[in-house]
């Protein structure tokens, strides 16, 4: 034990070491020292190697791991993704299909009256909107003696044709409400919103288009029975004056059913005198009602010329009835 605390513990003392216990003459002294450092030196290079490679071995399993850990996060990052857009695709799906009715696909009537009353609320544009209503000709009828899978058909038919014939801007709707006459999926009537026009002539037009499309379709492809019976449509539109958004945006709900209502009316006057034509009403709010937004140029019907395919508007009076 003695011996091994004299033992030297650094180069310096196994110099002494060596000068004191073998007592080499200089050259050898010299010589066994060169050794020595040479010894020394090679180990510690050694070491700082060993070092290296092994820093360089953790180094590269280490990234590797992470590199690893890196695509595993981001799998599961793009699997989490991919399940949230799935399924915030199946709450916009569920949306859009509570918003729709299942047979035409078109707005249900709540839901228009949300977008209509929305519509009047915000738009800030001093234009014309026209809303408009429009019922199948005796519908019943067709439900009676063709069944009402003939019946099915020209509902699909005819919300079809209002779709291919309304701009891309326009609302369309199928409308479903307490009086409907038939136990089916939805009614006979539909319900449309021309959300900017520049004037109340190009509101009846646009009915008036929508009446002719349904009217010349060839009907007899649906069924044969109404190749002599071809289905008709009555169209009411009301086209209201966009004054100032401050006016409508306390009143919008009500202003809303009032345009509605109204739309709804004269689609009925038109079907109670058996017209060729549509109904319009051209409005303005005063006052938060509803009058005539030309004096003595109330109500619009079109009657078809026979030189042209454009029809010509003449004029009738209809008094509008104030809200309580």
């Amino acid at each position: 034990m003695a011996l091994d605390a004299e033992l030297p513990q650094n180069t310096a003392e196994l110099r002494a070491w060596l000068k004191s216990r073998l007592n080499l003459d200089p050259s050898r002294q010299a010589l066994v020292e060169a050794a020595v450092d040479e010894v020394v030196s090679s180990q510690r290079q050694l070491l700082e190697e060993s070092k290296h490679d092994a820093i360089k071995a953790l180094s590269s399993g280490f990234a590797e791991k992470l590199s690893e850990l890196q695509v595993q996060l981001t799998e599961k990052d793009a699997t989490v993704n991919n399940i949230a857009r799935y399924f915030e695709e199946i709450v916009a799906d569920l949306t859009e299909k509570s918003h729709r009715d299942p047979k035409t696909k078109l707005l249900n009537y709540d839901w228009f009256m949300e977008r209509l009353e929305s519509a009047l609320a915000i738009e800030q544009r001093v234009r014309w909107c026209g809303i408009g209503v429009v019922d199948i000709n005796s519908f019943k009828s067709y439900n009676d003696t063709l069944g009402h899978a003939v019946g099915d058909r020209i509902i699909e038919r005819v919300a079809m044709i209002l779709a291919e014939q309304i701009r891309g801007e326009d609302l369309l709707t199928l409308e479903r409400r307490s009086r409907d006459l038939h136990a089916r999926f939805g009614g006979d009537e539909f319900c449309f919103l021309i959300p900017d026009l520049p004037g109340c002539d190009e509101g009846a037009t646009i009915a008036e288009r929508f009446k002719r499309a349904v009217e010349r379709f060839d009907w007899a492809r649906e069924s044969p029975g109404l190749a002599d019976r071809p289905v008709k449509v009555d169209v009411g539109i009301v086209c209201l004056h966009l004054g100032p958004v401050a006016e409508r945006r306390g009143i919008a709900r009500p202003l809303a059913n009032d345009l509605i209502q109204l739309a709804d009316k004269l689609m009925y006057e038109a079907k109670h005198e058996n017209s060729r034509h549509v109904r319009v009403r051209c409005v303005r709010l005063r006052d938060g009602a509803l009058v005539d937004a030309v004096e003595g140029h109330a109500v619009r019907h079109f009657r078809e010329d026979s030189d042209s395919d454009r029809g010509v508007a003449t004029m009738l009076r209809l008094p509008i009835e104030k809200r309580g």
